[in-house]
This record gives structure tokens, C-alpha cells and sequence, in this order.
């Protein structure tokens, strides 16, 4: 396993389980069913933390713990596999996260959702260029999670340090360096915003911020079963609000990534932990902060700042 980059149409991706045949391919040829359901994210939103660092950290979080988990991208796969399944948790329990709903753009992924029937649960990190074509001919309904990009940035940070597939930043200051000019996996965060927000206003697209989902996790559930045409009983919301916990979560296999530990990730890594939000503080110098600020205003000033619900 090398710790690279794989370069295709100017993007860096990880090196393992891509390919640029395949991302040609899902690009040109996948095609995408209008009862598809496609959940997309800039990755990352979770972060891998080693134990001296949670330990660091533990005192500072527990005031704040909401017991919600901090990746962004799997509390919402989790969140919609929940709402398929009534509240049953027995599905999350029993199948691997990364089948439930597969990256489209990986080679276990791609090969997986071309023999689904039915139906489909789709994820990608693929900015809207590298996307596949058929999409925008179909109606299939997408749903786009959005956080602050100064936590996706210490976030993303600590994931990819831990990560043995990709080429990793050997300091903070390398990685933000990497993430202001955009060569980290899966590009600039700015230009994967801009492209995907380009559908806002389409009634098949439906965007939601991290944030809003950790402040009112009810009112998040309701809004996307109201989005896919879903209903749930009560009792059947109160059960995925039970079971996309971040206890819960933390301790069922299928969910926690442990079954990646060692081969593609560190065995002393950490994919969850309590959520917070504003955590960038924690690490961002002064000087950084004034960049990471100016370059927002930059990139960002032409669309509704309602987009951005954070502080």
C-alpha cells in the first residue's frame, strides 16, 4: 500500500481503489436510476484521533458532549439506512456501512451498485465535473452535506495522517497549505462547494449543513424524510434518533470502521468521537485564521451566506 496521490483531470484522490480508467468510467458510462438516492460530501468531516490526543482532549469535550458523532458523511449514510429501515436497526447492524450505501467512485464500490437492483443508496466525495452524466438527466434526488470548512480542515488533518492509502501531510502547516491551494484528495473544498451548489434549487437536491444536523438532529430527520417521501411513526423517529447515536454507533462494527484498522487505516486511529463543532480554534494560528478568512470572502462572496450555518 502506497501513501500517494492518484492525479485524474487535475483532482488528487487516494491511491488505493481508484483508478483512472474507473473514474473515467463512472464518469461516461454509470448510469444513475431516477429512484437513486445519492449522498454527497467533501471529505472530511470525521477525524481519526490517537489515543494521546483524545485523552488531551476529553476534559475540554465533555461539557459539550451531545454523544453525536463528528463525521459528517456516515452519520448521514447512517441516518438514511435508519429511515429505509423504519428505525430496525437489524440492517446497520449486519451490513458494512460502505455496502449499504457505496462509494460509487471506488472499485469496491462501482462493482457493488452495478448488480444492485432496485432502488440504490449512493455515495461519492466526486466534485460535480467528475460526476457521472446520467445524473443530470435523471431525477434522482441528492442529498448534499455541507460543514464548516475550517473543521473540515483539522478534521481532514487528522484523518489522512492516519490513513495508509493516500500521501499525508507531514505537519498542520503542510496541510494548510495543501487545503487553501486545493491539492488534498478530492480538491479544492471551495471549488467542490461552488460546483455542487450550482443545483441548490433544483427540487431534487436537497442541501444540509453538519451543524444544523448536530444542533436539531429531530428537525434534520424530519426534514430528509420529508425530502425522500418517507414517514415515520413516531416511535419509528425516536428509534433512529436512538440508533444514529454516537454511543451507538461507536459500538456497532458495521459503522465504526474498525474492520479497517490495520490494513487502511492505523491501528491506534480513532474514526469517532464526540462531536463538536468550532474545534478549528483549537488549532488555527492567528495568521491562518486571517487567510483562511480572506480566501472564504474570495471564493464564497456570490452565494447566500445562509448556506453556511455556523459561527
Amino acid at each position: 500500500m502506497t501513501g500517494k496521490f492518484l492525479w485524474f483531470e487535475g483532482i488528487p484522490f487516494p491511491s488505493v481503489d481508484y483508478s483512472p480508467e474507473l473514474l473515467r468510467e463512472v464518469q461516461e458510462s454509470f448510469l444513475i436510476k431516477d429512484e437513486d438516492v445519492l449522498l454527497l460530501t467533501f471529505p472530511k468531516s470525521g477525524v481519526i484521533l490517537k489515543e494521546e490526543q483524545r485523552e488531551k482532549r476529553r476534559q475540554k469535550e465533555k461539557k459539550n458532549d451531545t454523544r453525536r458523532p463528528s463525521f459528517g458523511t456516515n452519520w448521514l449514510i447512517e441516518t438514511v439506512c435508519l429511515i429505509y429501515s423504519k428505525g430496525d436497526p437489524k440492517w446497520v447492524q449486519s451490513e458494512p456501512i460502505w455496502d449499504r450505501s457505496p462509494w460509487v467512485e471506488t472499485k469496491h464500490g462501482y462493482e457493488l451498485l452495478k448488480e444492485k437492483e432496485g432502488p440504490r443508496l449512493i455515495s461519492s466525495h466526486l466534485p460535480i465535473q467528475l460526476f457521472p452524466k446520467s445524473f443530470f438527466k435523471s431525477k434522482a434526488k441528492v442529498i448534499y452535506l455541507v460543514r464548516n470548512p475550517r473543521d473540515v480542515f483539522v478534521s481532514g488533518y487528522f484523518f489522512w495522517k492516519s490513513a495508509k492509502f493516500v500521501k499525508r501531510p507531514q505537519s498542520l502547516e503542510q496541510y494548510f497549505e495543501w487545503f487553501i491551494q486545493g491539492n488534498m484528495p478530492f480538491g479544492s473544498w471551495f471549488d467542490h462547494i461552488r460546483g455542487w451548489m450550482s443545483m441548490r434549487d433544483k427540487e431534487n437536491f436537497l442541501v444540509l449543513s453538519y451543524e444544523e444536523m448536530k444542533w436539531d438532529t429531530r428537525s434534520t430527520v424530519e426534514k430528509i424524510c420529508q425530502f425522500l417521501g418517507k414517514k415515520l411513526e413516531p416511535e419509528e423517529l425516536n428509534s433512529v434518533l436512538k440508533n444514529n447515536s454516537f454511543q451507538v454507533m461507536k459500538e456497532n462494527n458495521m459503522s465504526n470502521f474498525s474492520l479497517l484498522k490495520g490494513q487502511y487505516l492505523e491501528e491506534n486511529g480513532l474514526l469517532l468521537r464526540k462531536g463538536v463543532t468550532g474545534d478549528w480554534k483549537n488549532y488555527f494560528t492567528v495568521a491562518q485564521a486571517e487567510i483562511f478568512d480572506k480566501l472564504f470572502q474570495e471564493k464564497m462572496a456570490d452565494l447566500p451566506q445562509e448556506l453556511f450555518a455556523w459561527e
